[in-house]
Parts: structure tokens; C-alpha cells; sequence
């Protein structure tokens, strides 16, 4: 660990911004502003924009794989992406870093979907956008087997109930999931909102609930597409990695979902790195933690595309 390093950090994530609660303009451009910041392995990936099923995508690949297919060579899998914002702001271009830096150590190709966005598109709109562009693979031919769902914050939320929401729509399940800090509790009931207020760099509760009004649009939280850390039935999902930082308000929806996933007879790793912030694999290049992490990620999603297919018979 490098203490200088995350101090540095945690610095820069605590410079003053605007006082009061802000505009959505406000919140999308100091994202875009926060984000484009963060180091991009460009050298080593290929970015198009594409579509899949009704919404813009980027395409991300390793640069040394074959036109149109994933690294690897055609097939070899692909990571579905679903970037983070609190379903309010954010796109595939703010979660480069994190998607670039996956496709360029596992070697898969990856779409990262640019979903709806709320106050204009409340829930359940991003659930829909997401569900649709895996079955937009499946209708292309792309093998369960080699595909996992991956996602950071909001996103990670999204990679947790697009494996329900097509669970409950009967189609057959990805190989694996990955969910950074993941955004799992519109009840905001774990105990970790109230004990690290103010140890987050990033998020307060009263934060979290302006944009998650937006989002919700006066729904009620209590289900499980929108609390899958407290009300889902992770029955039948496929093993599962969530990354967390003890630094986050959001940490108990990871812990909680964790323990909901192993009830159910779920494989998963809860993997949570000491005093670090929100989604800090985004940091990678400059912090050791965060580098570190996203080579346990991949690790896992290499193993989990290789784990699921079926061995060749001579």
C-alpha cells in the first residue's frame, strides 16, 4: 500500500464544489470533468462506436485482436459494461479507464452500453436499455458461456439486477459477474451510510438522495431491481467478485449483497481494500491498490469465460 498515494487522492476528491444541491448539467459536467482525468491505456486498446439492441455502445478491444472479434481471437468472450453514475450522469467515455483497462489485461473484448439516463429516463429505463443489449448478443449468436457482466457503482448495481431481470425473463445467465463499489440499496439502509459519512471522500446520503429521486421518480425502493443487496433472490447466479473500499458510504451494499449471494449457494469473493475511496480502480496508473485490483479482476473474469466453456473432446 502506498499511504502517500491515497492521500493524494483523497485530497483531490475532497476539493470544494459548487455549495447546494446542483443541477443535472452541474453534476454531468463535473463528472465528465472528474473522469477525463483518469488514465486510459490507450496504447494498448481500440475504441468504436456501435450500437446494441436499441442504445449507443463503444466497442473496446485489445489492439491485437482480429477485426470483429474479441481478444483472443473470435469468440474468446466478451465483457458487457455498464458504466457508473447513479443512473443520472455518466457514459461509456467516463468509464474508459475502468472498461479499457479490463479489455487490456484479460485480452476479451468488451461493449459498454450506454444506457438512459434519469431525470429524462427513470427507473426501470436503464434496467431495460442493459437487459436489451445482452439479449441483442444472445440473438447475435454470442455463447452465455462467454459473457460476463461487469460494472462500476450505478453500473455495478446494474450488472447485479440485469442478471435478475433476465433470470426472471428466462434467458440463460452470463458466466460471471464483476461489480465495483456497486450501487445496490435504494433504502439506504446499511449501517456503513451513517459510520463513514464524512470518511467518503465522494458521496453524503444527502447526495445520494437527490440522485436517487431522480432515478426513482417516486417509486418504491423496497423491490429488488432497484435493492438487490436487501431484497433479492440471487438464487441460480453466477459466481460473482465485488470490489469495495473501506472509505465508502456505499461499502454495506457490498458487504450485504456478499452475504446474500453465499445463503443462496452463490460462488462469490468479496474483495474490500483498506482506505480507499468509491470505485478506486479508476485510479489506476497512480494508485498501487487500484492496479492491483483490476489484476485480481481479471484474473477472475479469465478464469470465469474459461471455467464455463466446455472442454473439447477429441
Amino acid at each position: 500500500m502506498s499511504r502517500e498515494q491515497r492521500s493524494r487522492i483523497d485530497g483531490i476528491l475532497r476539493q470544494p464544489g459548487p455549495e447546494g444541491p446542483q443541477s443535472v448539467e452541474q453534476i454531468r459536467a463535473g463528472f465528465r470533468a472528474l473522469m477525463s482525468r483518469m488514465a486510459v491505456p490507450h496504447d494498448s486498446i481500440r475504441t468504436t462506436p456501435t450500437t446494441l439492441g436499441d442504445r449507443p455502445a463503444l466497442r473496446v478491444e485489445p489492439r491485437g485482436a482480429a477485426d470483429g472479434g474479441a481478444g483472443g481471437g473470435p469468440g474468446a468472450g466478451t465483457i458487457l459494461y455498464f458504466h457508473g453514475g447513479g443512473w443520472v450522469y455518466g457514459s461509456p467515455e467516463t468509464a474508459l479507464s475502468l472498461t479499457g483497462n479490463l479489455v487490456a489485461r484479460t485480452g476479451l473484448g468488451a461493449y459498454s452500453v450506454d444506457y438512459r439516463l434519469a431525470p429524462e429516463h427513470p427507473f426501470p429505463a436503464a434496467v431495460e436499455d442493459t437487459l436489451s443489449a445482452y439479449r441483442a448478443l444472445l440473438d447475435r449468436g454470442e455463447d452465455p458461456s462467454a459473457v460476463v457482466f461487469a460494472g462500476d457503482s450505478a453500473g455495478g448495481g446494474l450488472a447485479v439486477t440485469t442478471c435478475l431481470a433476465a433470470r426472471d425473463a428466462g434467458l440463460p445467465l452470463p458466466a460471471g459477474l464483476l461489480a465495483f463499489s456497486p450501487g445496490l440499496d435504494a433504502t439506504r439502509t446499511g449501517a456503513s451510510m451513517d459510520t463513514k459519512e464524512g470518511v467518503d471522500p465522494i458521496f453524503t446520503r444527502a447526495a445520494l438522495a437527490h440522485t436517487s429521486a431522480m432515478y426513482l421518480a417516486g417509486a418504491d425502493p423496497h423491490q429488488p431491481l432497484l435493492s438487490p443487496a436487501v431484497l433479492a433472490d440471487l438464487t441460480g447466479f453466477p459466481p460473482m467478485l465485488i470490489q469495495a473500499g473501506t472509505n465508502e458510504v456505499l461499502l454495506d451494499d457490498s458487504t450485504r449483497l456478499a452475504a446474500r449471494a453465499t445463503a443462496a449457494g452463490v460462488d462469490v469473493v468479496l474483495d474490500v481494500t483498506a482506505d480507499v475511496p468509491h470505485v478506486f480502480q479508476a485510479f489506476a496508473g497512480v494508485l498501487d491498490e487500484a492496479d492491483e485490483a483490476l489484476d485480481r479482476a481479471a484474473l477472475f473474469l479469465r478464469q470465469r469465460i474459461r471455467a464455463a466453456r466446455p472442454v473439447p473432446t477429441s
